[in-house]
């Protein structure tokens, strides 16, 4: 089927973005240098930096061809079932050395800004977490290797990469992802409007409803609670990272408003995908 913009339209990402996935998977492939040591555990984690790079690898792939129009199965679109999906996916496959790894990461990244580049603009695609555009699967590519990209980091000793510029080209994903990944049993009941704010940069509004959440790109009028949020500090805690009490004891979470005791509860809210 042909998409509104004409098939063999060149996509059009938001600006910036292909440059940050593009930048990202060479600065992990980096952290993969000879020598790196793939059998250490990542702090916090249960996987080690080869099982880490190895997913890594296999999730590039993946949403290289979703990119494509390649149509791939990889779980319920729930985080518990992707947490199973990339068990399975992991054990079968064995490649966990540093440089074929490190290879692999940069040519699907790589792979999936070729798909961009060649392909009609306007389609939706399926992804992991259901539904979205192939600009918004971009910005999920990204995140993800952002987050693992700075487990590989913290575990190597070395220089993470997340930086103000990149988390607010992860903000279309997360958007998208938020109302997937909500906690149902956390937000049976509760009604808030919450504006979410970055220091210097974007906003936007959660709002959730008798427990029922939606996410837009503006904060609502007269919320109850605005979050005022260090950039990396957001995207951390947004991907189980960091955990807010830490945040805020070093001044990098504010909350204020006609209700601020709801920020405390608003992380708890979701499950990081």
């Amino acid at each position: 089927m042909e998409s509104a913009v004409g098939k063999g339209a060149p996509a059009t990402l938001p600006e910036g973005l292909g440059a940050a996935v593009r930048d990202t998977a060479r600065e992990i492939a980096a952290l993969l240098r000879p020598g790196a040591a793939m059998g250490r555990a990542i702090p916090g984690a249960a996987w080690t930096v080869g099982q880490a790079a190895a997913h890594l690898a296999q999730a590039n792939a993946l949403m290289a061809e979703i990119a494509a129009g390649h149509p791939r199965s990889y779980g319920d679109g729930t985080p518990q079932s992707l947490a199973a999906a990339n068990e399975r996916a992991l054990a079968a496959f064995d490649e966990r050395r540093a440089e074929p790894l490190a290879a692999m990461i940069v040519a699907q990244a790589d792979a999936y800004l070729k798909a961009m580049a060649e392909d009609a603009a306007e389609e939706s695609v399926v992804t992991p977490l259901g539904p979205m555009s192939r600009a918004v699967l971009g910005s999920y590519l990204l995140t993800h290797m952002l987050g693992h990209g700075y487990d590989l980091a913290r575990a190597l000793g070395r220089p993470h990469m997340i930086d103000r510029a990149r988390v607010e080209l992860t903000l279309p994903f997360l958007i998208t992802a938020m109302p997937r990944v909500t906690d149902t049993a956390r937000t049976a009941g509760l009604t808030a409007r919450y504006a979410l704010r970055l220091w210097g940069g974007a906003r936007f509004g959660v709002t959730v409803t008798d427990g029922a959440v939606s996410v837009a790109s503006a904060p609502p009028p007269r919320p109850d609670c605005t979050i005022l949020t260090e950039p990396v500090t957001f995207l951390l805690m947004a991907l189980g990272r960091r955990d807010q009490w830490t945040a805020s004891a070093r001044g990098h979470v504010l909350f204020w408003g006609r209700r601020p005791w709801l920020a405390p509860r608003f992380p708890a809210l979701f499950t990081a995908p």
